[in-house]
C-alpha cells in the first residue's frame, strides 16, 4: 500500500493560509449575553469615541435609567457623561457625574492619559479630594 504524505497537504496550508480579501473589519455586534442597558452603554461609548457627543450623552443616560447591573458599567457610563459635560463648560453636572462614578467605586481613577486631561482632570481630582 502506497504512503501517502502530508507534507505537500501541510505546504499548500501554511502558504495559502495568509491570503485574503483584506483585514476583517471589526463589527460590533450585541452579544445575546448582555443586557439591554449594557448594550446602549456600548453604543453610548462608541458614539462619544465617534464624537457624536449628544447621541452619547442620551445612550449613556439611558444605559443607567435602564440599571446597568454591573458596577464597573455604571461606574464607566458615570465617567463618559462627566467628559461630556467637563468638554461642554458645564462643570457642575461634570462634577456630579464624577460624584456619581465615586459612589458607586470610592477606589476608582482615571487612567493615566485621563488624568492628565487638562479640562476634566483637576475637576476629578477636586472631586476625589473633596470626598465626594
Amino acid at each position: 500500500m502506497p504512503r501517502i504524505s502530508i507534507w505537500p497537504l501541510f505546504a499548500f496550508i501554511v502558504l495559502f493560509a495568509g491570503c485574503t480579501t483584506g483585514p476583517l473589519k471589526d463589527v460590533s455586534l450585541p452579544s445575546p449575553f448582555q443586557s439591554k442597558a449594557e448594550q446602549t452603554l456600548a453604543e453610548g461609548v462608541k458614539q462619544y469615541e465617534d464624537g457624536h457627543y449628544r447621541e452619547s450623552q442620551a445612550n449613556l443616560q439611558s444605559a443607567l435609567d435602564q440599571g446597568l447591573p454591573g458596577r464597573a458599567d455604571q461606574v464607566k457610563a458615570h465617567k463618559y457623561l462627566a467628559f461630556i459635560h467637563c468638554a461642554s463648560n458645564r462643570e457642575k453636572q461634570c462634577r456630579d457625574e464624577f460624584r456619581k462614578a465615586l459612589d458607586v467605586n470610592p477606589a476608582f481613577e482615571l487612567t493615566a492619559a485621563e488624568a492628565g486631561h487638562p479640562v476634566w482632570g483637576p475637576v476629578f481630582r477636586s472631586v476625589k479630594r473633596s470626598g465626594r
